[in-house]
């Protein structure tokens, strides 16, 4: 398993926006699908938004309804997600997920690989 590091995690308010990265550069095998997963309180973890190897498909939340996008640059091992309009139950940990293969990047059962989590705070 390789390491993912996040970071951009914090707080803000309400309609504010976050931008959320993630180092994937330790990984030694290739990789598919990346995404972002959260867990907010009360709830299992979900998908935020996913993408594929090359860029070529995007996959989001029914709860982003367009307020997130997602980004890879596999040349710099990075993986952002851009969160505008927050809401407070946007609050929660913000999960990476690497997986070996490309396919539907929002089903968590395909990634081997996760970070720590970073937090998300929104308040009103």
């Amino acid at each position: 398993q390789g390491h993912l590091e996040e970071s951009g995690g914090g707080s803000v308010q309400v309609g504010g926006s976050l931008r959320l990265s993630c180092y994937f550069g330790d990984l030694s095998d290739g990789i598919g699908c990346m995404a972002w997963f959260r867990q907010t309180p009360g709830n299992e973890r979900e998908g935020v938004a996913g993408i594929w190897r090359a860029g070529g498909r995007e996959y989001y939340g029914d709860f982003v309804k367009g307020r997130f996008t997602i980004s890879r640059d596999n040349a710099k091992y990075r993986l952002d997600l851009l969160m505008d309009n927050l809401k407070i139950e946007d609050t929660g940990t913000y999960y990476c997920a690497a997986a070996k293969y490309d396919g539907n990047c929002l089903l968590r059962n395909i990634y081997g690989s996760w970070g720590q989590g970073t937090q998300v705070t929104v308040s009103g």
